[in-house]
């Protein structure tokens, strides 16, 4: 008889410790400012570090690479002391001048390092360089921000891992390169990446916190859920990503291993271009919500692993308006609101889909085929395009789709991070899209101004109401679906804990010795 023991026991310098994750999809960039995607802040954040950082629960932010904080009464200048001590993975020393080289690097659009992307900075700050006046060291250890305009969210943001803090040196010298040839400060060092298949991370032995507990993390690429999970039980990999709802059952019978949930912080929707005919007038884009029994989706695809999303937030922000009422499935209102729009007879269209699972559609495909059955009940013949993950994200960021399966997980725990960039006009720019519907409020805008800018919590929780009721009426995208994505773990795996943001740190993760006897 085969049973397997758990030795926790054993000395670090016996057996090297491997951890392997497997996930749906490769990353696209190892370059945090160029990141939009999960597969990549996934790797980044265990390279990279940034001046504060959200406790797990997302809730409280503490120090990071900056040590202490203050702002001036308007809000306008805030300092930050670093912390001491520190160096990068390639030996220079972290200090003020490598934060002002980072920050203007993303900032500046004629900066020789700025590649000319950087979507993140243009969602978070208002464009290049945005409201972000000036980013100056002090001294060696004492950095400046200087800013046009108070910013609510600004601590929020900066925990966020796209501002990773890189070797200037390394920047300069890998030029456009710099995405495949990541150098931060964090608990782990970037050793390899083999596209489509593999990247390999070792510990940081020099790392100025404690020293992560394994020597290796390895980011194994295998599209298929059923692959993962397969390689899972049988040891290959010790922690799967991505998994489906189908999935659960056969992780709970299974006594060496450990289903783990995120929290329900993402939303997985239908983006509608609104610059596309028809999809420009709003009773289309409202028939399309009507012909989706959201209810009956969940219980056959989401295996009630999901909630119905009336809005673009989940309900755990602030702001969230609950006085909303949701899209009621009713296809004939559907069909004579597509008929006084101009389409009595409904109309040919596209409906994309990405090829690998996300946490906001674990069956990418099955969601598919089942709005497609939907849209087909009120007179929309929706044929399904598919197309890889970067390659998807490139063209609906062009807005070459009519009608796309997308969704958002946030960053940090503030309203802002979902509705400014799912929302604004300014985030509408072929080529540098957040706002994938290409949705254009002057109203809502302002709105999204106001909240931004305003320090009383009553007044902005109140905007962003008011904004979700416009939203709501306009309906320029579908929502779909709040879910809770599912992990699965072997039980040797200890010190991992699924964060509310979708991403982890690694460094407390420890594995403990498998013996099969």
């Amino acid at each position: 008889m085969k049973y397997k023991n758990f030795v926790s026991s054993f000395r670090h310098s016996d057996i090297m410790k491997r951890l392997v994750i497997g996930r749906a999809s490769d990353s696209i960039s190892l370059d945090p400012g160029n990141t939009t995607d999960m597969d990549s802040v996934k790797v980044t954040v265990n390279i990279f570090e940034t001046l504060v950082k959200y406790e797990k629960d997302g809730k409280e932010i503490v120090p990071g690479l900056a040590t202490s904080w203050k702002s001036s009464e308007d809000g306008l200048v805030w300092v930050f002391r670093l912390r001491q001590g520190v160096r990068f993975h390639d030996g220079t020393a972290f200090n003020a001048q490598a934060v002002e080289f980072n920050f203007n690097r993303w900032m500046d659009k004629d900066n020789p390092y700025h590649n000319e992307q950087f979507n993140y900075w243009n969602y978070v700050f208002g464009g290049f360089p945005g409201f972000v006046k000036s980013v100056t060291a002090l001294s060696d250890y004492s950095i400046e921000f200087r800013l046009s305009k108070p910013y609510a969210p600004f601590l929020s943001s900066l925990a966020m891992p796209v501002f990773g803090i890189g070797s200037p040196e390394a920047i300069k010298k890998y030029g456009r390169e710099a995405y495949k040839n990541p150098v931060g400060t964090g608990p782990f060092v970037f050793k390899s990446w083999e596209p489509n298949q593999n990247i390999i991370l070792v510990r940081n032995e020099k790392y100025w916190d404690m020293p992560a507990k394994v020597d290796e993390v390895e980011f194994k690429v295998i599209p298929s859920g059923q692959d993962r999970l397969e390689q899972l039980k049988q040891g290959f990999i010790q922690i799967a990503d991505n998994l489906g709802p189908d999935d659960v059952a056969s992780i709970e019978n299974d006594q060496n291993l450990q289903l783990l949930l995120r929290p329900f912080y993402n939303v997985g929707y239908i983006a509608v271009n609104n610059e596309k005919p028809p999809f420009d007038k709003s009773d289309v884009r409202i028939a399309i919500s009507l012909a989706v029994d959201k209810e009956k989706m969940i219980k056959e695809v989401f295996a009630n692993l999901a909630r119905p999303a009336k809005t673009l937030i989940p309900p755990l922000l602030s702001g969230y308006n609950e006085s909303i009422e949701d899209s009621e499935y009713n296809p004939e209102k559907a069909r004579q609101l597509l008929a006084r729009a101009g389409y009595p007879q409904g109309f040919k269209t596209t409906l994309w889909v990405m090829t690998s699972s996300r946490d906001y559609f674990p069956k990418p495909l099955q969601t598919a085929e089942y709005i497609k059955e939907s849209l087909k009940d009120v007179n929309i013949e929706a044929a399904i395009i598919t197309y890889s993950w970067d390659e998807y994200l490139n063209r609906i960021k062009n807005g070459e789709h009519e009608l796309a399966l997308i969704g958002w997980t946030g960053d940090n725990i503030d309203p802002d991070n979902f509705l400014n960039t799912l929302l604004a006009s300014n985030n509408a720019e072929q080529g540098y899209a957040g706002n994938y519907s290409f949705y254009k409020n002057k109203e809502v805008d302002i709105l999204l101004k106001q909240a931004r800018e305003t320090t009383d919590m009553v007044f902005r929780k109140n905007l962003y109401r008011r904004l979700l009721e416009i939203v709501n009426y306009d309906m320029p995208s579908v929502p779909l679906v709040h879910t809770m994505p599912i992990l699965a773990a072997r039980l040797s795996v200890t010190g991992y804990s699924p964060y509310i943001t979708g991403v982890e740190s690694l460094e407390k993760v420890d594995i403990e010795l498998e013996l099969e006897r």
